[in-house]
């Protein structure tokens, strides 16, 4: 049987704000004792679980698959738009139907910011039995995403303080920053931020300094570029955007990836725009850690699920 004392439990896993520093740490040691080989829990129920992703996906909605066929969960299909979604269906009445039918945890991705409060509210009153794992809300939180990048990030310098880390691009649509800025905080790392300024807000300016790019490169341990998120973006800006520009002022170049310290890494929550973000042969450079993050990301996953599973005490537990 599987020892729960040192796990952390919750109900659901869907933002990061609320982690405290020991259950991070715990989240990490669990991630990587997987990645390492240990034993999978052996549940003695089966656990169902759907994976609701609204908006387009690869690396997490695979991921996220992967790791639960790991954790020998039973997966239910489900394309939302093959579904009554596609009819006008709500999402509380898709997942009453799913309930209904046996399934005990639902990954989520969705467009609406915070779309899980609801959701939770709902199985607080019993109307809704079931574990919400937040695969991605909006421009809210990418719990899983942050997760696998403090794991990333531990891994290489086996600590957080102290840490100077840059988060730079799209600030302003990314869940991904908004999580690890949170997270990065409360760990002790440094943080600052580079990008376009219309990309930048106040609610970034309790976190970090805003500096460009060019004054931050050569101090960073850690160099965290974001997607430019053109589906999010007004018609304007748009329309006024240019991949080349966007490479020279904000994006990291061979120039300035040859700056960078030694031992600092970069990293990216894909996809990639090749030579938007970074230039295309920085992709696979030995300070990127692009693959790896992936690869984590299924452990990580595995540690979330697990964590929801022993919460609701299922699986026999």
């Amino acid at each position: 049987m599987l020892e729960v004392g040192s796990h952390v439990k919750l109900q659901h896993f869907v933002t990061v704000k609320d982690l405290q520093n020991d259950q991070v740490k715990t989240l990490i040691e669990r991630a990587i004792y997987f990645k390492n080989g240990g034993q999978i829990p052996h549940f003695t129920q089966p656990i169902y679980a759907v994976n609701m992703f609204f908006e387009n996906s690869t690396r997490t909605h695979c991921s996220f698959e992967m790791a639960e066929r790991k954790l020998g969960l039973r997966t239910i299909p489900f394309d939302p738009a093959t579904s009554s979604v596609k009819k006008g269906e709500t999402l509380y009445d898709t997942l009453l139907s799913l309930d209904a039918i046996g399934v005990n945890l639902a990954v989520i991705r969705h467009q609406k910011n915070e779309y899980y409060q609801e959701l939770i509210k709902l199985n607080s009153t019993q109307k809704l039995d079931m574990g919400i794992v937040n695969a991605g809300d909006g421009s809210g939180q990418h719990p899983s995403q942050s997760l696998l990048d403090m794991m990333t990030i531990y891994e290489q310098f086996g600590t957080f303080e102290g840490l100077k880390v840059a988060i730079i691009g799209d600030l302003v649509n990314s869940r991904v920053a908004r999580s690890n800025m949170q997270l990065l905080k409360k760990l002790g790392a440094q943080i600052f931020f580079a990008g376009p300024d219309y990309w930048y807000t106040n609610e970034f300016e309790k976190y970090g300094q805003h500096l460009a790019i060019d004054d931050l490169i050569n101090e960073m341990d850690v160099v965290m570029l974001l997607r430019v998120q053109h589906e999010r973006h007004e018609h304007e800006t748009e329309s006024n955007f240019s991949t080349v520009k966007y490479h020279e002022q904000y994006g990291l170049t061979i120039d300035r990836y040859q700056r960078m310290k030694e031992d600092a890494i970069i990293m990216h929550p894909g996809p990639i725009n090749r030579d938007v973000e970074l230039a295309s042969e920085l992709v696979e450079a030995p300070k990127s850690r692009f693959f790896k993050q992936m690869q984590n990301g299924v452990y990580m996953r595995m540690a979330m699920l697990e964590t929801v599973i022993l919460g609701r005490h299922l699986g026999g537990f």
